[in-house]
């Protein structure tokens, strides 16, 4: 074969991998909006609404018999959704392993998520049961799909690109959160101009995201190829639920370089989910800081994520993905120190505050991801990526429980959200015990020059 017919060859498969990524990027473009959007903005408060519409003169409903206050209404279905995504993970990750078709398992996924929250559209009156259901399936649906999404990197990014691209599929995902949120807050805060109550505003918003999210979704399904299934994956026979579950944990106890690292990022990404989601409560109780503030360090949280994940990601080419990893870690305790200090009624060091998290928040997640796909077995890798998000999702209750004790116990919010560093100081030394390259060879995959 001639030097010429080589470099054709190779130009093709680069111009094809470039391609796939870019196609792979669309994924996080397209359902980021239902994390900023839906749940993290406007779910929980009409859901809660609706809730309280439907209960009886002592602030219950009754879902299937069972008393439930309506302010609870809320956080027990983004529970039950975290126990039916731990429950069908693993056997789609498996069984999209053992054929090779993960491109049907994840459009099966994403439209069904996105149809669910489309549906929200009908959510109003008293209808909280029919909330609750699109929640579970939306959520759960979501997991499903992004454990196979994250599964498609270390098969489209050699070893020496994947900080990059994890970095950009994130950046992508925080860029289109900041601009439909933006949209949507304009019809929310202006409803009245647009003609439409308060409530079909919100209803729209949520619509609009299921809409986006299924859309977009196209163009990583037209873009991303299957491959064959590895040997090792061949032929496999996938177990029920939590027993698939637990015969993957089984196989990476032959990897416990995998295990620690994997341990590692459970630790410092539950500090992580739970600065993210007390900040409000922070916010407002502590600070006395109004609604608009919040959601103003909301936005300015998305848009800078997207420089914080580009940044990092080229950080990591210089000085290696743990590293800059451990580097974020310090960042976040530090980060915490500010907070615990911060006057009330300062909206300003607030801010400055959000501009922070933003910064390293993006980067702290795709660095991790794409460390994680160095240390999986060829062939498992959307049976290693479930138990990544099973474990990420599974244990994100460790974070908001430290916080309700804290709280509980000193009546402090600033001791509440000071006891989080504990986090990312145990992240970080667990982190740092991690050889990451000897990780990386026993899984049996190439190391890059930086790691």
């Amino acid at each position: 074969m001639g030097t010429d017919t080589v470099r054709t060859e190779a130009s093709d498969d680069a111009a094809g991998r470039r391609r796939e990524q870019r196609g792979w990027y669309f994924y996080d473009w397209a359902c980021s909006v239902y994390s900023t959007s839906v749940l993290t903005v406007f779910l929980g408060p009409y859901l809660t609404s609706v809730t309280e519409e439907a209960a009886d003169p002592a602030g219950y409903v009754h879902p299937l018999g069972v008393p439930v206050r309506a302010g609870s209404f809320f956080a027990y279905s983004v529970s039950l959704s975290v126990i039916a995504a731990v429950l069908v993970m693993p056997l789609v990750g498996a069984a999209a392993d053992r054929t090779g078709r993960k491109k049907p398992f994840l459009g099966a996924a994403a439209y069904t998520g996105a149809a669910a929250t489309t549906g929200m559209f009908f959510l109003s009156g008293d209808r909280y049961l029919l909330g609750g259901v699109l929640l579970v399936v939306a959520n759960a649906a979501q997991s499903v799909a992004m454990m196979l999404y994250n599964s498609y990197l270390p098969q489209i990014a050699p070893p020496e690109e994947r900080d990059a691209v994890s970095s950009r599929g994130w950046a992508f995902g925080y860029a289109a959160g900041s601009l439909v949120l933006v949209v949507n807050l304009v019809l929310y805060l202006a409803h009245g101009s647009f003609g439409v109550a308060e409530s079909t505003a919100v209803r729209i918003c949520l619509a609009s995201a299921g809409l986006w999210w299924g859309g977009f979704t196209l163009i990583p399904l037209l873009r991303l190829r299957d491959r064959p299934p590895a040997a090792a994956s061949a032929g496999a026979v996938s177990a029920p639920g939590l027993r698939q579950l637990a015969a993957t944990f089984r196989d990476m106890r032959r990897h416990p370089l995998t295990l620690a690292f994997l341990l590692a990022y459970l630790v410092y990404n539950d500090g992580i989910q739970t600065v993210i989601s007390q900040a409000s409560v922070y916010g407002s109780e502590e600070l006395g800081l109004g609604q608009s503030t919040l959601i103003g360090a909301v936005l300015l949280v998305q848009v800078l994520a997207v420089a914080g994940a580009l940044t990092m990601g080229r950080l990591s080419r210089i000085y290696g993905a743990k590293r800059t990893i451990l580097g974020s870690l310090a960042a976040w305790t530090l980060t915490l120190a500010v907070g615990y200090l911060l006057p009330a009624g300062a909206p300003v060091g607030f801010f400055l505050l959000a501009a922070a998290i933003g910064l390293v928040l993006g980067g702290s997640q795709a660095l991790s991801r794409s460390l994680y796909s160095h240390l999986v077995p060829p062939g498992k890798e959307a049976e290693y990526f479930s138990a990544y998000e099973v474990s990420d999702r599974g244990t994100s209750w460790l974070g908001p429980l430290l916080f309700g004790i804290t709280y509980q116990v000193t009546g402090s919010y600033r001791d509440a959200i000071i006891s989080l560093v504990i986090f990312f100081i145990a992240g970080f030394l667990l982190l740092a015990r991690v050889p990451v390259r000897r990780a990386i060879a026993d899984a049996g995959n190439p190391a890059p020059e930086r790691i």
